[in-house]
């Protein structure tokens, strides 16, 4: 399999669930400013999306979008625990965990990178941002991950966007369950080493 990722992007989400995982994959780096591989392809010819994460499997089919690529790669070792069960009620709810990150967090960070934004769309990004985050900070009361005691790829999705935070000063200062949430997570050696691979450890 070939994962194409940007550093730092949505794409170390699937990127720490690879190594949670234990797969061999080759990950490749796609940057999204300039879209150009290390060889010099124009990565919208390998996906016409242009964005990151992609998934090529060895058959040449492929995936994009962070929660299908995933649950793939998590039902690809059942035995990892990594999603609960298709068809339990525990898939539905890691579903809606992989939705609202995916809506209602990462999709109120992206005004904030984006330099042509005007500054009353990323206030009330922030805004909002601020309300959600709450809210996910009271749904971690008492609890490890998520989903309970154990680590799931919401995890590493929501572990994922919440590293930008610093990056477009949103502060987090208040969100205590959050922050110990964000510890326990970046202790994970599959964390590390996506982490590490993608330049964002030494």
């Amino acid at each position: 399999m070939k994962l194409y990722y940007s550093q730092g992007a949505c794409s170390l989400a699937p990127h720490i669930v690879m190594h949670e995982a234990g797969l061999t994959f080759d990950a490749i780096s796609a940057p999204t400013k300039t879209h150009q591989l290390a060889d010099g392809t124009d990565f919208y010819t390998i996906n016409p999306l242009g964005y990151v994460p992609f998934l090529v499997l060895q058959d040449g089919r492929s995936l994009h979008e962070t929660p299908a690529i995933v649950q793939y790669l998590a039902d690809l070792v059942p035995e990892k625990h990594l999603a609960p069960a298709n068809g339990s009620f525990e898939r539905y709810q890691l579903q809606q965990w992989l939705t609202f990150i995916g809506t209602e967090v990462h999709k109120n960070f992206s005004p904030l990178f984006n330099p042509a934004a005007p500054l009353e769309a990323k206030e009330q990004a922030k805004q909002t941002l601020a309300k959600r985050l709450a809210w996910v900070d009271g749904e971690l009361a008492g609890k490890d991950y998520l989903l309970g005691a154990t680590f799931s790829v919401a995890d590493a999705y929501l572990f994922t966007v919440t590293n930008w935070a610093r990056l477009v000063k949103v502060d987090l200062s208040a969100f205590a369950n959050l922050l110990a949430y964000r510890a326990r997570v970046a202790e994970r050696p599959g964390v590390q080493a996506a982490m590490r691979a993608e330049g964002l450890l030494k």
